[in-house]
């Protein structure tokens, strides 16, 4: 284990994923734990062509790439699920993965991320997590990129247990940009999830966020910097995913500081100007209430540099005010709507209208068809947590109701049973509440689904919305379905199974309770199938078949009263008519 020249090194790094409270990174995503791990390795004096990155899931899909973890002289493994999740793009390590990690290495292991804080036996919620080490030889109870690069400077020998510094991260950052040319997903089907502060100024009894500290903010060049780097290396799908409150950025860790969300936006977007995305995460909302000024300034600066789809996650938790004082929640009910208004008024609108003219609902004025809002805010809600009640169940259902009576809009409602960490006030209770209310649970979070999140998505991207370059993923059910890249982007259907990987413009004819139907926008009547045309709404099968045997058709007929306005705004027909 000792004696190794970081120049002949040999470095493999296996992605396991992970997804904290803040910080995401299964693909699509990547989070910041390789690309600084990597940058350390080469501060270090580690070359580049000594590292090789793989993800869990290239692992899996070609059993060939684990000599590169039989042969390393050091194996970095990165991962750990603090939050519930289910994913499409990956799936996260499993815990005998992992040992299969460290028995099949024959060099020194090294386990960092999110792992640290414990490991369940599956990513769900209602689970009790323990640390466990695993099997590998060092598990980085502090940084991992700074216990790597401590590592390697030693020749193996100096392992430690400390945080970087703002030095080193900013170095790290531009050094490791390198490592996304290597995933799986190659940098143009990739978000790079960066980091602008860590910790938290407020103590929830669930969250292990706390568990880093006080707020710490990356100044505006240290951000702007990495953008250049990945940029450099053809990313262009970013979120600032990496902090507690994207409006207390650059201040005291609460309050909102508009001077440094303009420094930091601007800049990004002239370090890449060509980018695809530029989307954020977390959002506080009692900053929002405490400071509503100076966070609707703020808002209103994110929404003029952000892409459209943006989504302000509220940590609003539980509107139960016995759950809120027993787990120390930091915003009311009453609280987060106001701040729901103040996002939808100040960030709401769609590109072609007025910045800040509110919540944007049909019918709209701008010409064209619409397009997804510029920044809307989106509520989580944790069950399981300390002294909840039936009660409480009925307390969030008012909540949600109240947003929507109001005519107001969320992207989107995320409801969570709870994870229960060493180290947070959560631990002594576990997940003995959410196990007790799993029936009650299921039927409650139905009830959301069918009569908030359905007529919600229908404000968010209502009929004859377009929602361009959505990558195409999976096939089923003879339907073909992709998002956009970006925060909790929209699944969408499509009818036909479409090629794996290409990238299509969609306009949305139909709504479920979390995804939409779509038809490739513009849909052309001369080329259009049978299912695409069926689609519509209004048309039905026999004008479809009408259509189709009318073929080919010079100009968009007219299709009656049903299929008007935004719907009859995404077909075309082609230049050159085709015949069937």
């Amino acid at each position: 284990m000792t004696g190794h020249n970081p120049e002949t090194l040999s470095v493999t790094i296996v992605d396991g994923y992970v997804d904290e409270p803040a910080h995401f990174g299964v693909p699509p995503y990547i989070s910041t734990y390789p690309r600084y791990t990597a940058g350390a390795l080469v501060d270090a004096g580690v070359p580049e062509a000594r590292i090789t990155y793989h993800t869990i899931d290239g692992l899996r899909d070609v059993p060939d790439r684990w000599q590169d973890v039989d042969e390393a002289d050091l194996l970095i493994y990165l991962g750990g699920m603090t939050v519930p999740g289910k994913y499409v793009g990956g799936t996260p390590a499993e815990p005998d993965e992992v040992r299969k990690l460290a028995w099949t290495a024959s060099g020194t292991t090294l386990m960092g991320g999110p792992v640290k804080f414990g490991v369940g036996d599956a990513n769900e919620g209602a689970t009790d997590t323990q640390r466990r080490d695993l099997d590998f030889d060092f598990v980085a109870k502090g940084d991992v990129e700074a216990a790597v690069y401590d590592l390697v400077e030693s020749s193996l020998e100096g392992f430690n247990n400390r945080m970087r510094d703002l030095s080193e991260v900013s170095r790290w950052a531009r050094q490791g940009a390198f490592v996304v040319e290597q995933h799986p997903n190659h940098p143009e089907y990739l978000i790079c999830e960066l980091e602008t502060s860590r910790g938290c100024a407020y103590r929830c009894s669930f969250c292990t966020e706390p568990l880093y500290g006080n707020p710490s903010f990356r100044p505006p060049p240290s951000v702007i910097d990495e953008v250049d780097a990945l940029s450099s290396r053809g990313v262009k799908h970013f979120r600032l995913g990496r902090q507690a409150d994207i409006l207390a950025y650059g201040g005291d860790g609460e309050a909102p500081n508009p001077d440094a969300l303009h420094e930091l936006y601007g800049g990004i977007r002239e370090a890449a100007p060509d980018l695809e995305t530029l989307h954020l995460d977390n959002m506080n909302p009692i900053t929002i209430a405490n400071w509503p000024e100076a966070s609707r300034e703020g808002i209103r600066i994110i929404a003029e540099h952000n892409t459209p789809g943006d989504t302000a996650a509220f940590g609003l938790e539980s509107a139960d005010p016995v759950v809120q004082e027993a787990n120390n929640l930091n915003v009311s009910a009453e609280e987060c709507l106001e701040a729901v208004r103040i996002v939808n008024e100040a960030g709401g609108w769609r590109p072609g209208e007025e910045p800040g003219s509110g919540p944007s609902l049909p019918p709209f004025d701008s010409d064209g068809p619409p397009r997804l809002p510029k920044l809307l805010p989106g509520i989580n809600l944790l069950h399981g947590l300390m002294d909840e009640r039936e009660e409480t169940y009925e307390h969030n259902l008012e909540f949600l109701r109240r947003v929507y009576d109001e005519g107001l809009v969320l992207r989107r409602v995320n409801i969570r049973q709870v994870m229960a960490f060493s180290g947070t006030e959560m631990s002594e209770t576990g997940a003995s509440i959410a196990k007790a209310h799993k029936r009650l649970f299921k039927s409650y979070k139905r009830e959301v689904r069918e009569t908030i999140d359905n007529p919600m998505l229908e404000r968010v991207g209502p009929p004859g919305t377009v929602l361009p370059d959505v990558h195409l993923e999976y096939h089923q059910d003879g339907m073909t379905f992709g998002r956009q890249l970006g925060t909790y982007p929209l699944l969408v259907g499509i009818p036909g199974e479409r090629p794996l990987g290409d990238r299509v413009d969609v306009a949305v004819v139909d709504h479920g309770y979390r995804s939409v139907t779509g038809v490739p926008y513009p849909l052309d009547l001369n080329a259009a199938s049978m299912d695409e045309l069926t689609t519509i709404p209004g048309l039905g099968q026999r004008r479809a078949g009408d259509v189709i045997v009318d073929r080919p058709h010079h100009s968009v007929p007219d299709l009656g009263e049903n299929v008007a306005g935004p719907l009859a705004s995404v077909l075309e027909v082609s230049e050159t008519p085709v015949r069937e």
